[in-house]
This record gives C-alpha cells, structure tokens and sequence, in this order.
C-alpha cells in the first residue's frame, strides 16, 4: 500500500475531446515516488458522493462551488479557474490531513489518485511493482516500530501497577500485529515475482535481507506480547514464611548435605610461585592478580566501545545508502516510464 506524504495541484488545462471541459493537474507524492493525475471537476464531485457512500458521512471540507454557466466562462475567467484549482486542492488536503483516516484510506479516494491498492479496497496488494514494493515495506516497518511501542507502554504500566492500562496496552499490540505475518509473506512472494521479472541480483539480495529482518522482529514480537511481563512484587496470595525444617526433611531427606568445609572442589597444589609465600604473600599476591584482571576488563570495556561506535556508524550509513538507493529506484522507474511513453510516441511518428 503506498502512503501518501503530500498531494497538490499545479495547474489546468482545456481539452477539447470528446468535448471542451478543464482538467487539472494533481502532484502525488509519496515515500519513494510520486506521479500525477488529470482529473475534472466532474470527476471530483463523483468522488465526494462515493465517499459520502462509503463511510456514510461527507469528507472534512466541501468542494468549491458549481457557477452558473461556467462551462462557457471557463475558456476565458482564469479567476474562475484559479479558485476551482485552489477551492479542490484544499479539498484533497483536508482529506489527506484529517484525524479520521476512514475517507483516505477508502477504496474511492485512492482509486481516484491512482494509488496501486488490491479492488477489495482492504488489505495488503498482492501483485508490486518496484517502488509499491518498498512503500508496502515502509509501512510494515512502521507497524513493527508502533507495536513495540506499545510493548514498551505495557511494561511501563505495569512497573507501575496500572494493571488495567498495561493489559490494554497489549491487547493494541497484539491487534496490530494480527495479519503482519501474511503481509510479510505476501511481500516476499511479491520479491520472487519481481526477482522472476529481472530484478538485479544484487538489489534482489538486500530486498530479501528486508524481508528476512522484518520476520525476524515479527516473531521476537510476537514472543513479547504472549508472555506477560514478570514483576518481582509478591502476589496477595503468597507467603515469605519459612519452609518448616520437618517439611525440608521429609522432602529431601537426613544427610544429605555434606559439612561445609573452607575446600571447595579438589584440593589446591602447590605451585612454584606459591610455595616460598605466607598467608600475606598469597594475599598480597591475589590482590595483583585481581588488579591486573579488572585492568584487562577495563581495556577489554574500552575496545567493545570503540567496536559498538563502530558497528553504530555502519549501521548508520547503511541506512543512508538503503535511502538513496530507495531514492534511486524511484528515480529508474520514474525515468522507465517517461521512455516508455516516448517511445510510444516515436511509434505514432514513425
């Protein structure tokens, strides 16, 4: 599904068949792409009573409205026309920027801006093209990151006692990640059909890391929101009394433990360098010892550090390079289709 950031529109122009009306231009721009479409005025007041049927109550802002005699005036009143193209564009906005997302994300309004999404109007598309690819995989990276958010709320409220919000808390988690796991799998059977239409070798291999990441952090997910967290307050129904020494014995029986002795294990050997030393000198020699391992630890601190600085930077421009590639492949599809319609139009003159 592609997410829609901005959406706008730049201009207008009169078209002549099948007979003379106004078309204006609509910008869209989502995370990856963006794309235009020509639409009337016409169109767009279908669009508003499809909506109003969907969801059963109108969209947030209004069309702008119809004038007397406007189809004759339109050719020559660019005031006209500039407050339509303003009056629509401010339509779209309001939709897009609305609290309720129920007139956005409805089949009739995406349909309308040529958004790729399955007929049924719900779920996950089952067919991608390069770019509707990483739109879906942006959006399941985004309900991965809302539902450990939730994760970290439920455990929040529950270190402070809010059993009834920490409990709701996960109930959201887990409504969030229901159908994830479909959708994973959709995105990579989605992955092998784009592999199958000459994807890259390369590109092919970092999409399915992606893939492989996101079901990764599905199942630890999935792990956190089935297993409740574990306090360390005792519940009403538990004792700290102590166990009865009758009851330990006929448990594990009489002598059973054997005298604590100050020898743990096998009896120590002498050793070269202990044999010339006193009880003091043993110590003293320990103590040395102990020194020069916490030393080593803390050299041993310093170069996990530096190694985790360096594993951040890396993960860092990874993320950086993902991001212009992402950019890139936008850019080759944009560019695909601009020579695919060029050479449609060198076959007409040719």
């Amino acid at each position: 599904m592609t997410a829609i950031q901005a959406v706008c529109i730049r201009g207008y122009e009169e078209r002549s068949v099948p007979k003379s009306h106004t078309v204006y231009r609509i910008e869209i721009q989502a995370h990856v792409r963006s794309w235009q479409m020509w639409r009337r005025y016409s169109e767009f007041d279908d669009l508003h009573t499809e909506l109003t049927k969907a969801v059963g109550s109108p969209p947030p802002a209004s069309l702008p409205p119809k004038h007397k005699f406007s189809f004759m005036r339109s050719r020559i009143d660019t005031k006209l026309l500039e407050e339509r193209r303003s009056g629509l564009e401010n339509y779209l906005r309001a939709i897009l920027s609305a609290k309720e997302d129920q007139w956005r994300e409805s089949f009739p309004f995406k349909d309308f801006l040529g958004v790729p999404v399955s007929r049924q109007g719900v779920g996950p598309p089952t067919q991608f093209t390069s770019s509707t690819w990483l739109d879906e995989h942006i959006e399941l990276q985004t309900r991965i990151r809302t539902v450990r958010a939730d994760i970290n709320k439920r455990d929040a409220l529950s270190d402070c006692g809010d059993i009834a919000g920490s409990h709701a808390a996960n109930v959201a988690a887990k409504a969030k990640l229901a159908g994830l796991s479909m959708r994973i799998s959709t995105l990579e059977k989605g992955l092998e059909e784009l592999g199958l239409s000459g994807m890259g070798e390369g590109e092919l291999q970092r999409r399915t890391d992606m893939v492989a990441r996101l079901r990764d952090d599905h199942e630890k997910l999935t792990r956190m929101v089935t297993v409740a967290r574990q306090t360390s307050r005792p519940s009403a129904g538990t004792s700290n009394a102590p166990v009865p020494e009758s009851d330990r014995e006929a448990l594990l029986g009489t002598n059973v433990f054997k005298p604590v002795t100050r020898v743990f294990g096998a009896q120590p050997k002498e050793t070269e360098q202990t044999r010339p030393l006193d009880n003091h000198g043993i110590f003293t020699m320990q103590q040395v010892q102990m020194q020069e391992q916490d030393q080593q630890l803390a050299e041993l601190t310093t170069i996990l550090q530096r190694q985790k600085q360096l594993g951040m930077a890396i993960s860092n421009e990874i993320e950086t390079q993902i991001e212009l590639l992402d950019d890139l492949a936008g850019e080759v599809d944009r560019v695909g289709g601009k020579l695919t319609a060029t050479n449609r139009q060198l076959n007409r003159l040719g």
